[in-house]
């Protein structure tokens, strides 16, 4: 692949705490850019997630026209198509998509994420929406839910307390993406039994898969491992 910027776009539900050390080694040799969204408190809550991650990138210190590698995790997934939409708007070029035990967006826009959850699985999304209906939100994992995902203690305190738990309008709110979407190379890294259904439409569409049992934070829990996988994802594309 052409030498490339990384952008690491986190999960809305929670911060940039959940790429653990990644971003650190990655940038030992390599442009990356960490992004870090705190504004999307109201809706559009996808719309101004969008904004601010372009609006990052752009103040970042990056070259102009330099090329950028988008990689999601997570949540941030389904909204990577409106993202590179937002930087090739500005004519910033995007080199390509991975997506970190992420789904995928939706060409053309218009489904929820309940909706993208209801396609993985049915009875997951059922029990949250059921959950959200009553006034509840997602995600409230405490340290003992994460313990056997994230080892070491002090992580798994980081990464409870950087949580951002969403209600049903979140859930529900339509997710933009555009009809050429995708308009460059993507490529999977698969870290937990989670997302198989991402990793199942991106081998049909001829995309590189890597799967490496590292966690759903695998950024956090092995970061050494996961800079070694993301990489050879690269070398992939």
């Amino acid at each position: 692949m052409t030498p490339c910027a990384l952008v690491l776009l986190h999960s809305p539900l929670t911060t940039a705490v959940s790429w653990g050390g990644l971003g650190r080694r990655l940038a030992a040799n390599l442009a990356t850019v960490v992004v870090e969204v705190t504004a999307d408190t109201a809706a559009p809550y996808a719309g101004r997630y969008v904004a601010q991650a372009a609006a990052q990138v752009a103040s970042s210190g990056l070259e102009v026209y330099e090329p950028v590698l988008l990689v999601a995790h997570s949540a941030a997934g389904p909204l990577l198509g409106q993202i590179g939409f937002a930087l090739r708007a500005a004519r910033r070029p995007v080199a390509g998509y991975l997506f970190v035990d992420a789904g995928l967006p939706r060409p053309g826009g218009g489904a929820s994420r309940l909706d993208l959850m209801q396609a993985e699985s049915a009875d997951v999304a059922a029990d949250l929406r059921r959950l959200l209906q009553t006034g509840g939100s997602f995600p409230t994992w405490s340290r003992a839910d994460l313990a056997e995902q994230v080892p070491y203690p002090d992580d798994r305190v980081q990464l409870v307390a950087s949580l951002r738990p969403r209600g049903l309008d979140f859930f529900d709110e339509p997710l933009p993406c555009p009809l050429d979407w995708p308009d460059a190379p993507a490529g999977v890294l698969q870290t937990s039994d989670g997302y198989q259904l991402t990793a199942r439409l991106a081998r049909g569409r001829g995309w590189p898969v890597v799967r490496r049992d590292l966690g759903h934070f695998a950024a956090v829990a092995d970061p050494v491992g996961t800079e070694a996988a993301l990489l050879q994802l690269i070398d992939l594309m």
